[in-house]
């Protein structure tokens, strides 16, 4: 909580200057040797390992981003709103999980305006950012995205490996400082991965913050349309 406490603050002293206002001294310099990191998942919520994951964030005060398939939502809106009472950012991966690298404009629109509108339905209003399945969305199509894009610089191909140990190594040997790391919430190997990844680098120092807190942290002021991959400024 305490950490929860301190984001809050710096992200306001963040406002405070993109307004025009010059704040004194506080959060942001006290935390200046803080290293931020988001970690986010990928094709739940799924009972069973969606929910485990939040009582170990919980537990660990630490927020993630969740990319949500829609067709998967409405069985298990109780695991979608605990995300948002608890504090992550709830993102929109599609209705189907379809690749929309080749979708035809009125495929991106279907696919990504269904899971929107169960969000909107279940959450209220909002503004739920969009990971494109496999990362990639057919070239021009940027014009039909009305929210921010999230990619990933860390991908420990979790669902490749199914294997924990070498889902945390493979993190814990590329992760920087604002890196977006990329996990799968359907699977129990990713579970127990992410729970070792948050438990080792919090020891480093690093925090755990949902994209949308990562890139205002760094001074970035998210466009619709536009793809991000990792904080750095």
């Amino acid at each position: 909580m305490e950490k929860r406490i301190l984001l809050f603050l710096s992200l306001s002293l963040i406002s405070l200057t993109a307004c025009g206002t010059t704040p004194v001294a506080g959060p942001a310099e006290m935390a200046e040797d803080i290293k931020y990191v988001a970690l986010t998942f990928d094709d739940g919520p799924r009972k069973g390992t969606t929910d485990r994951l939040l009582n170990g964030l919980r537990d660990r005060d630490a927020s993630a981003t969740f990319f949500l398939v829609g067709e998967q939502i409405e069985a298990n809106q109780e695991l979608v709103a605990r995300m948002r009472d608890e504090g992550h950012q709830i993102g929109n991966h599609t209705w189907s999980h379809q690749r929309l690298a080749d979708a035809s404009p009125a495929l991106i629109s279907q696919e990504v305006g269904r899971t929107e509108e169960i969000l909107e339905s279940l959450l209220g209003g909002g503004e739920y950012w969009l990971r494109p399945p496999y990362g990639l969305v057919s070239p021009g199509s940027e014009d039909l995205i009305t929210v921010p894009m999230v990619k990933w610089s860390v991908d420990p191909r979790d669902w490749e490996s199914r294997d924990t140990e070498k889902v945390v190594q493979a993190v814990l040997q590329n992760v920087q400082p604002n890196s977006i790391i990329l996990l799968h919430d359907i699977y129990p190997t990713s579970v127990d991965a992410a729970l070792r990844i948050v438990d080792v680098l919090a020891e480093k120092g690093y925090w755990f913050v949902t994209v949308k807190e990562l890139l205002l942290l760094n001074g970035i002021d998210p466009q619709a349309g536009a793809m991000y991959r990792n904080g750095n400024p």
